[in-house]
């Protein structure tokens, strides 16, 4: 090897070790759930400085950052394993299995851009299934968010609302638990509220009713008029709901299991439809004495078809009329025009809450 070789090679040694040693090194950290640079949606419980719990269906964090790397922290509860989904700015990432032993950390493919990222992380499952536990975010920079709109639509329902039995799409239909098969951020609500740019609560619980459930005169189980205030949704009313943030509009669907004959084992008593009448009144009322100025919406059910609406769009009506008549109160009505059974168990399927959506996006929309 001659002097000038050695000479180069030397002169590169020397520009590869100052460039080496002057690259900066990504100094990566991690940010508590309770920072107030998170947002939170739905119905969440803050349990300490460093947990925040996602309850109902659908609740979500959001989180801004910047870097090439994400990492969240995350544990289910109750259940062997509860599921979240994951959306990276604006695209939907897919559903997750989140397991119940330990808090652990789930990494997030970022692309290799030099942008800021927006991360939201959904709750896949019901109040029932347990909480899904929120650690924390490691990142290089957690960055403050802000709302793009303060405008805000609570769901309030059943199965449907919760986007319950609509995805066999990973696991089969006959195959896994009831929840293996949900996809709430594909239901229709999640749809309605990104099409129009708003923020969502979902307020919905599989198999409830206005005055009876799925499989129960409201003898074992509690109907929604006896949860609704309860923070997790259920009949401990300890711990209750705010009712902080005011939407503009109040969706309710319910009566698709106050009309259902049950497993036919269970006794069934006939629809009763004064009863029903009455209830949703009382449940109405509920509403309004924390939202007293919100839009409310009535919509007939999706799954009870031409025969189980025409039952219950005049109950629905009727209750349009008392609070017109007593309250001066102007409640909305939509009724469904098809029947949307596609999923599992008879529940609307993915694609159909997505044609569920566009018909509700353009009736919201006017209001």
């Amino acid at each position: 090897m001659n002097i000038k070789t050695v000479g180069f090679l030397c002169v590169l040694s020397l520009i590869c070790f100052i460039g080496c040693n002057n690259k900066q090194e990504v100094v990566l950290s991690t940010t508590k759930a309770g920072s107030n640079l998170f947002y939170y949606q739905g119905r969440t419980d803050v349990l300490n400085d460093s947990t925040v719990a996602l309850i109902s269906p659908g609740a979500y964090v959001v989180s801004n950052f910047s870097g090439n790397y994400c990492e969240v922290f995350l544990k289910g509860e109750l259940s062997p394993y509860n599921y979240v989904s994951f959306e990276l700015d604006g695209q939907y990432l897919g559903r997750i299995k989140i397991e119940s032993d330990s808090i652990k950390p789930y990494l997030i493919d970022v692309p290799k851009t030099n942008k800021e990222h927006k991360l939201k992380i959904f709750k896949e499952s019901e109040a029932s299934n347990g909480t899904v536990l929120f650690r924390g975010l490691k990142a290089e920079k957690v960055l403050p968010y802000k709302l793009t709109s303060a405008k805000y639509i609570e769901f309030i329902g059943n199965s449907i609302t919760c986007g319950a039995a609509s995805d066999g799409s990973i696991t089969p239909c006959e195959t896994g638990l009831y929840f293996d098969h949900q996809n709430v951020y594909n239901a229709y609500g999640p749809r309605v509220s990104r099409a129009l740019n708003v923020s969502f609560m979902l307020s919905s619980v599989s198999g409830i009713g206005i005055y009876r459930n799925w499989n129960d005169e409201n003898i074992e189980e509690p109907i929604m008029l006896q949860v609704y205030e309860n923070l997790y949704l259920n009949t401990n009313d300890s711990i209750k709901y705010s009712f902080k943030q005011i939407p503009d509009i109040v969706s309710i669907c319910l009566g698709t299991n106050d009309l259902s004959e049950g497993d036919g084992v269970k006794p069934r008593l006939p629809f009763n439809k004064e009863k029903y009448i009455a209830n949703y009144i009382e449940f109405v009322k509920k509403v309004y004495s924390h939202y007293p100025t919100t839009q409310i919406v009535l919509l007939s059910s999706p799954m009870s078809g031409e025969e189980g609406n025409r039952i219950l769009v005049p109950c629905l009506k009727e209750v349009q009329k008392y609070f017109k008549e007593n309250n001066d109160k102007s409640i909305l009505l939509f009724e469904f025009d098809n029947n949307y059974n596609a999923g599992c168990l008879g529940h609307p399927s993915v694609e159909e809450h997505q044609q569920i959506a566009e018909k509700l996006i353009s009736f919201f929309e006017k209001i």
